[in-house]
This record gives structure tokens, sequence and C-alpha cells, in this order.
């Protein structure tokens, strides 16, 4: 019985390496393909507005700085120059510090750079 259950668990850790190896390859290949396909490119950008800028800085924030705090912040200020928003947090009144900053590009909604002023 001992050595049956050992064979089966050898058999169930292989086979569970060989669909992890296998998805591992499907996913790399899905990736592969998906670099040469040129994409939907809007002609306003993938962040058009204020409120899309703010919305990706707020959901980048809340996992580094949490919810509570970036909520505090609000409201939420969204600036463009040169194709780059610059979406900033209001220091709440009778506090001292800083802000979340988030600098994201208009055209393709990479995020440049965040930090968090002192």
């Amino acid at each position: 019985m001992r050595i049956t259950s050992v064979f089966l668990l050898l058999v169930l850790a292989s086979t569970d390496l060989t669909l992890t190896h296998a998805a591992e390859q499907v996913d790399k290949q899905q990736l592969k393909e998906s670099e040469s396909v040129a994409g939907y490119q809007p002609a306003n950008g993938v962040v058009p507005d204020p409120a899309t800028a703010v919305a990706i800085a707020v959901a980048v924030w809340e996992p580094i700085y949490g919810k509570k705090n970036v909520a505090e912040e609000a409201p939420y200020r969204a600036t463009l120059k040169d194709g780059r928003w610059t979406v900033t947090g209001t220091l709440p009144k009778g506090r001292v510090g800083g802000t979340a900053t988030a600098v994201i590009d208009k055209m393709n909604g990479r995020i440049i750079t965040i930090f968090h002023t002192k």
C-alpha cells in the first residue's frame, strides 16, 4: 500500500510539472504572437482625459500606499504636459508632508514614474 501511494504521488507530481511546463509554453507563444500585433491605438491616446489618468493613478497607488491613505489625498489633480499626465493628490488640511504622484504616458498608458513627495 505504501509503495503504491508513493508511486501515485510521483506520477501526480510529474503530471503537474508537465502541465505547468505546457502552460508556460502556451503563455510564451501567446506573448510572442501578441508582440507582432499592432493593436488598437486611439487617436487621442489610451488615457484621453484627466478622469482616466486619475483612475489609473489611484489603481496603482492603492497597493503601494494603502487605500485609506490614498483616499485621504482626494481630490486628485491631473495635468497634461508634453504627452504625459501628472496626477497628484491633495494634502489634507492640517497635515504636514507630501502627496502621491504618478506620471503616465497619454498615448499608451505606461506608468513612467510613481513617487511620494515629502
